[in-house]
């Protein structure tokens, strides 16, 4: 759509423009596979010598609308949606690192994504070494190796809340010639942008924010169409290599900027298979609309409950980087003046004993796994989430025994006051 709409209106409008008498909604395209008259011309769709649908499990109308949607809010030249956001992150990384591999991650991301990381990729022979959000320019620069293919960062961590220093952390990895990813999925493209900070891809848990009512499970990747592939050949040969599965085309030639993404889409979709449903993008559609309106009230209300929070006797610590005096209060100005999210840390005094009696004492609002929707839910990091990892990783992502995450909702911020109170004098 034209560059110069606001998002506003970019969340209702783009990536489906329907012609006369056509569906004003994203239809709804629940179908495995799609019709052709001639064997020719589902040829040329297997040999990416046109477009097309063929398979829902590569390409579907109705996500590609609403990927095209999500690529316009963050200003990239194209996206595909995933199965779950922990897919879109695997494949984000995954399209450009491969067995011998090695990643550079902040320690402070999602407990998820450190297993991942640390974890299931070390299996599939790549390395990744953890770097604190925080960390000098000569640390970081001491973490790349000739091998290192990319850095994966959270723009605002979870749970610890850490806003990344954007443009920072681009120079860094373009200085060793590799793509940065920011995970923007707390802040949302209403918040931040980091493609205006020298970020390369982004990527999206479509089941927080985007969605924001609980209803879907997804995962987005966007490419800015930034990154100069070609000029760092050697590092990428998966992009600028003739791949032999689809008879020797090479992505960055035949594809440019659509290259990283005309390869996650036709190679690992194509072979791991996870596409989302077309009725579950069709939702996500549906949400999006209102996402800006429901962001400004999730960190509306989150701040007042900060404030709130901040000098309370049973609270050792709120940590919020919309809050005046917070450590990343600078950083979230600088990268997310609008405002950052819904998601509040609070470390309550006596531990974790405490913690536990605050989130049975609850009663609006509810103790879920789940975060970023309208309801306010609240965890217990160290005791969900993050289980598994030992106490040293605990304190290096940032948790402590009595740390809670508080996603607050879009509910009348009165009331979330009373039901936190009357827990706070029972923990």
């Amino acid at each position: 759509m034209d560059k110069h709409l606001s998002i506003e209106t970019k969340c209702i409008h783009s990536g489906w423009h329907p012609g006369n008498g056509e569906a004003r909604q994203i239809p709804i395209y629940q179908s495995t596979t799609f019709k052709y008259d001639s064997a020719d011309e589902m040829g040329k769709l297997f040999d990416l010598e046109s477009n097309g649908y063929f398979y829902t499990r590569l390409q579907n109308p109705t996500n590609d609308a609403v990927a095209a949607r999500i690529a316009d809010l963050e200003g990239g030249v194209g996206a595909i949606l995933t199965s779950s956001g922990q897919a879109a992150t695997f494949f984000s990384i995954f399209n450009i690192c491969e067995a011998g591999g090695h990643i550079i991650c902040t320690s402070e991301i999602y407990g998820g994504t450190f297993n991942l990381a640390g974890v299931t990729l070390k299996k599939l022979g790549i390395d990744c070494t953890f770097v604190s959000a925080d960390a000098t320019d000569e640390e970081l620069d001491a973490a790349f190796r000739p091998n290192t293919k990319l850095v994966f960062a959270e723009s605002i961590s979870n749970p610890a809340l850490v806003v990344l220093d954007i443009e920072r952390f681009a120079a860094a990895a373009h200085r060793h010639g590799v793509p940065l990813i920011v995970d923007n999925t707390f802040a949302t493209p209403v918040n931040c942008r980091p493609f205006e900070w020298g970020a390369d891809i982004v990527t999206h848990s479509t089941t927080k924010y985007m969605d924001g009512h609980a209803v879907q499970v997804g995962g987005c990747i966007v490419d800015s169409g930034n990154f100069d592939w070609e000029a760092h050949g050697d590092k990428f040969p998966g992009l600028t290599t003739p791949d032999e599965s689809y008879h020797g085309i090479t992505y960055t030639k035949k594809f440019g900027k659509m290259a990283y993404i005309t390869k996650a889409t036709s190679q690992l979709m194509r072979d791991l298979g996870s596409i989302p449903s077309p009725m579950n993008c069709y939702l996500l559609g549906v949400c999006l609309e209102t996402l800006p309106l429901r962001v400004e009230r999730h960190c509306y209300n989150a701040l007042t409950i900060a404030r709130h929070l901040k000098n309370h006797e049973k609270i050792a610590a709120v940590h919020y980087p919309g809050l005046e005096g917070d450590k990343y209060y600078g950083l979230a100005q600088k990268y997310m003046p609008k405002g950052t999210c819904g998601v509040i840390s609070v470390e309550i005094k006596g531990g974790r004993e405490s913690a536990v009696r605050f989130l049975d004492s609850l009663r609006l609002a509810s103790i879920a796994t789940h975060v970023a929707d309208a309801k306010t839910c609240v965890l217990h990091p160290a005791s969900h989430t993050h289980r598994q990892l030992t106490d040293e990783q605990l304190k290096d992502a940032g948790i402590s025994a009595g740390l809670i995450r508080m996603s607050v909702g879009i509910e009348n911020v009165n009331d979330l006051l009373a039901d936190i109170d009357q827990a706070l004098e029972q923990a």
